[in-house]
């Protein structure tokens, strides 16, 4: 385990989750420069939007989850029959509360998905990684000029 090769900035940065996307450009300078010179901050870094980038990714595969949960509930009639045969019960109860259970699930899963925006910069990191792998890829299709 390496140590933060300048404890102030990185208890400033630590604090802020090492989140500097939201100071301004001229303020960054000093905090850009010790997460290039800090290995310890810079895997700090690197693990807290790992942690964000799969809150997200969890949140938003469940929200899907739901979703398709709600389609096959109402559009699927095997499931409508083996309710009533095998169960024994009324179709109605069975259809309600399982789209009861999928829209709850739904509502919490998009609200998870809002507070982790919120909360955490995975958006904006996101969309960071997007523009510069569409730069990179941008770059390799620019036709070379002969020297």
């Amino acid at each position: 385990m390496t140590l933060c090769t300048d404890q102030v900035i990185g208890d400033i940065l630590s604090s802020w989750r090492y989140d500097i996307s939201g100071i301004s450009p001229e303020m960054r300078v000093d905090y850009e420069q010790h997460l290039v010179e800090c290995q310890h901050c810079r895997s700090r870094q690197r693990l807290h939007r790992t942690v964000d980038v799969t809150l997200i990714g969890l949140s938003t595969l469940s929200t899907l989850a739901f979703l398709l949960a709600l389609a096959v509930i109402h559009h699927v009639e095997p499931l409508r029959n083996w309710a009533i045969v095998n169960l024994h019960l009324r179709q109605i109860d069975v259809v309600l509360t399982l789209q009861a259970a999928a829209v709850a699930g739904l509502l919490v899963s998009a609200l998870a998905w809002i507070l982790v925006a919120i909360a955490t910069p995975a958006p904006m990191y996101l969309t960071d990684m997007a523009m510069a792998q569409a730069r990179v890829l941008q770059n390799r299709r620019l036709p070379r000029k002969a020297a």
